[in-house]
């Protein structure tokens, strides 16, 4: 479910949603959330000053904490 709120909400942000994929990683007690968009979508996923960035980080951190896992987001060139 974690993966899919994600991918909608960085398709909400990037100017070429269909080149958004996020891929899973499943570990014990961490997932790790890898973002891939196009290149000149990062800088607006980053956001000024990493705002953006920060803020979804921080809505997976509240999720994580309801769900007993830490995600970690990676967004990868």
């Amino acid at each position: 479910m974690t993966k899919e709120v994600l991918e909608e909400i960085v398709k909400a942000i990037v100017d070429n949603p269909e080149q958004v994929k996020v891929s899973e990683i499943d570990g014990d007690q961490t997932v790790i959330l890898e973002v891939r968009v196009a290149e000149n979508d990062l800088g607006k996923v980053i956001g000024r000053k990493g705002r953006t960035i920060t803020a979804i980080r921080s809505l997976l951190s509240s999720i994580g904490g309801k769900n007993s896992k830490r995600y970690v987001l990676e967004l990868v060139e």
